[in-house]
């Protein structure tokens, strides 16, 4: 039995923690998007800044101490006492990757946790709400029954800004419905390595994608307006360069004891960091983005949770950033070895928010001594609590006539049809087909027999991969109100059709046809560095015993990352890259029974081998399997 890991727990068992310095247009229509411009896009929110009259006001009447607690982010299962809240005035709290309600993980329990805490919240001097996070990547994907959407590798290929859109609607009001205001999303990092584990939280290789689809996101979450009841704030991560950095930097091992991508160094010019890994953020910062994400990577060798350059410079002074900036996981731990001076360092750079998990008692007491010392300037600390406060003001969390509690007449479409629906059409567009071979595909619904097999085609766990339920993900029933694919086909073919499975595709003699779900198991960041991205043996044995039985087979990939294939391709008629769908399966069978062509289109340039990697469009001498932007359709 795999033992329930969460992030604190490896974050702090990682030598980082220590302080190392290495480095559907109806349904869309249906979903009711709002105003939009001649572009295409909602109209643009009203400036944080325009708050800034009401934040003086209220800035005025606080103590130091009340300031510092705006700033101090703890983890919820963390608290020695929930009286802390108080204590320590704190603005915001989170739930990382498997901290979970005491109660139990259900709609009900998560949002009893988060009215509980905002009701002690409530109890301070000032009644200042609490801004409590979360990491609904690909939906609430933290909660038991919630839609769970393709995660971002397989949104990249739809090249569809408003459905992309319409997913982070429904996950806002998803989010909502449990009382979490805060959704550490989107994702607008720009992957160049596919070794890396954090490659399917991306878009694509192209910064066209992060700057598009990141920029529909943050539309889809904060809506028009961040006041509006059914938004939530939305925060781009992971400023930048995190999906640039170098093989052999990352400050920690893997599983396998190597020291691969993650939290490592960029190594690149300001011209390349600009051009490649920054559109993300100019783009969500236009659309009015409310917090933004500092990665854990370093860019030729300062950690950017320290940088001054990039936090201050670039990112508030020339982009004009008027949101606040809130610290990965721990990362402030990371710039320096004297904790202390590692505070000093990151509030003086630009950071406004500190995630510190567990060690809130002492980050407060620091930052208090730092300023009262001089070493942290009470401006710098003014400006950080400005930023927080617009966000809070703009939220409606500051309105005395609003309750910043749950609505809890959202729980009625909590993982409902209809978002199941915008989950499917997510899924359908998603799917790149890249062979069809003798028109395999589409696949009759009316075969007197259809043998189904690999580990994956009934596993809800696989398909959803990391981010699900638990940080790492896990195979198997992770989650109720999904569609696996060997449900999904049973629910398409005639009754006259006999469905038949193995997970290893033995039996499949006499059948119409085969199809194989195979892929990679889930992982998440740290854990998924990998420097060999072949299949794995049981896939491979299972193609092998479907070939065998001389029918036409067809092979669908679940994966994080384009996957080493070119035997498997060579023993396959069809093949689909299916990426992470989601709890909806039935998007995949809708494309392979025919009643949708697919559309999608390569985010990520297909290599020929491990000795390719890295490979992305534009570089010398470009010759992958498939291209970026390959796919193919039915005639």
């Amino acid at each position: 039995m795999t033992k329930k890991i969460n992030r604190r727990q490896f974050i702090e068992s990682s030598a980082l923690a220590a302080g190392a310095t290495m480095f559907a247009p109806t349904i869309i229509e249906a979903l009711g998007i709002g105003t939009r411009t001649a572009m295409g896009y909602p109209a643009a929110q009203k400036p944080l800044s325009s708050y800034d009259r009401q934040v003086r006001e209220l800035l005025a009447r606080m103590t130091l101490e009340e300031k510092i607690g705006q700033m101090t982010q703890a983890e919820q299962d963390a608290l020695k006492d929930v009286n802390d809240i108080q204590k320590y005035f704190l603005g915001s709290l989170l739930s990382g990757g498997g901290s979970d309600p005491k109660a139990g993980n259900s709609l009900a329990a998560w949002t009893d946790m988060c009215d509980g805490y905002q009701e002690h919240a409530l109890k301070t001097r000032l009644r200042i709400p609490l801004l409590y996070g979360a990491d609904a990547v690909h939906g609430h994907n933290n909660v038991l029954g919630a839609v769970m959407f393709p995660h971002n590798v397989g949104l990249g290929c739809t090249r569809n800004p408003k459905l992309v859109e319409s997913a982070a609607r429904v996950t806002a009001e998803e989010v909502r419905a449990t009382g979490v205001n805060w959704a550490f999303a989107p994702c607008v990092t720009v992957p160049r390595d596919e070794r890396w584990g954090r490659t399917y939280e991306g878009f694509g290789e192209a910064p066209e994608l992060a700057r598009t689809l990141g920029e529909a996101a943050v539309r889809g979450l904060q809506r028009d307006d961040l006041g509006d009841p059914l938004s939530v704030l939305a925060c781009a991560k992971h400023f930048v360069g995190d999906g640039g950095t170098t093989i052999g930097t990352a400050g920690f091992a893997n599983p396998e004891g190597k020291h691969l991508l993650d939290q490592g160094d960029t190594q690149l010019s300001e011209a390349d960091l600009r051009k490649i890994h920054l559109q993300g953020y100019i783009s969500t910062v236009k659309a009015g983005v409310g917090s933004i994400m500092p990665s854990y990577n370093s860019w030729n060798g300062v950690k950017v949770s320290g940088s001054r350059r990039l936090l201050t410079g670039i990112l508030k002074q020339e982009l004009g950033f008027e949101g606040f900036l809130i610290s990965d996981y721990k990362a402030v731990n990371q710039i320096t070895k004297d904790y202390k001076e590692a505070i000093g360092i990151s509030i003086n750079a630009g950071m406004d928010m500190v995630m510190v998990p567990t060690d809130y008692e002492q980050f407060f007491n620091l930052l208090l001594e730092l300023v009262k010392e001089g070493k942290v300037p009470m401006a710098r600390i003014d400006d950080a609590v400005t930023r927080i406060l617009r966000v809070k003001f703009a939220m409606g969390l500051m309105n005395k006539s609003r309750s910043p509690l749950a609505d809890r007449r959202l729980h009625k479409t909590f993982g409902s049809a209809k978002h199941r629906q915008v989950a499917r059409e997510c899924v359908r567009q998603s799917l790149v087909l890249l062979k069809n071979e003798k028109r395999t595909l589409p696949l009759s619904k009316k075969l007197a027999r259809i043998h189904v097999g690999g580990k994956s085609a009934d596993d809800i766990g696989n398909q959803c991969g990391g981010w699900t339920i638990e940080w790492q993900g896990k195979s198997g029933e992770v989650t109720p109100g999904g569609t696996t694919i060997l449900k999904a086909i049973q629910n398409t073919v005639s009754p006259a059709t006999k469905v038949t499975s193995s997970k290893d595709g033995s039996g499949a003699g006499g059948a119409d046809v085969g199809i194989v779900v195979i892929g990679e198991t889930p992982y998440a960041e740290g854990v998924g560095d990998r420097d060999d991205l072949a299949l794995a043996a049981e896939d491979v044995t299972a193609i092998n015993n479907m070939k065998q039985a001389g029918i036409p087979v067809v092979v669908v990939l679940f994966s994080g990352r384009p996957m080493i294939i070119n035997d498997a391709l060579g023993r396959c008629d069809a093949f689909v890259a299916a990426w992470l769908p989601g709890t909806e399966g039935q998007g995949v069978t809708d494309v392979l029974f025919g009643d949708y062509k697919p559309t999608g289109k390569l985010s990520f340039s297909w290599p020929r081998s491990m000795a390719q990697i890295p490979i992305n469009v534009g570089d010398k001498n470009y010759d992958p399997l498939f291209k970026y932007g390959f796919g193919l359709t039915f005639a």
